[in-house]
């Protein structure tokens, strides 16, 4: 998401019919944020986030730990995941810095109180450490492949 949508007056009016019109509830979906689009217009993003979660809307911090990941940004960011990049998850049983890093984040998203999802798990091995690191959510081949929302 760029973070001229932020502050597109238009978008806020519009998630909200859209929820209206389709009785959608919002605690069932989750907006995932980049951490770059965040920093480039932080207040506006800050406001854009609380509006949508008082609806009840949740929101997760993509690609975490390879943008310009900053505590203080975390302190203040009110999101409720953070996604750990698949380039920390890819290689995982071979990597032993990798390995020390994702088990950091998920130190940091505990402390926060927010739950970790791990991107590109391909393979029981990974999945393996993942659960024992205790990240909370994955995602990636391992668990099922894109499909087709018919397919659904």
């Amino acid at each position: 998401m760029k973070s001229t949508y932020f502050a597109d007056k238009k978008l806020l009016p519009l998630i909200r019919n859209e929820l209206t019109e389709t009785g959608i509830d919002p605690a069932s979906l989750v907006f995932e944020i980049t951490e770059t689009a965040l920093i480039e217009n932080m207040a506006a993003a800050q406001l854009f986030i609380a509006e949508l979660k008082s609806l009840g809307f949740r929101f997760a911090l993509d690609d975490f730990g390879i943008g310009f990941s900053s505590f203080n940004y975390l302190k203040h960011l009110p999101v409720d995941y953070l996604k750990i990049d698949g380039s920390f998850v890819r290689n995982l049983p071979h990597d032993t810095v990798a390995q020390h890093l994702v088990k950091a984040m998920v130190e940091i998203s505990r402390g926060l109180g927010k739950k970790t999802i791990a991107e590109f798990v391909e393979n029981e091995e990974i999945m393996r450490l993942l659960r024992e690191y205790g990240v909370d959510y994955a995602q990636g081949y391992h668990i099922g492949k894109p499909r087709h929302v018919s397919e659904l």
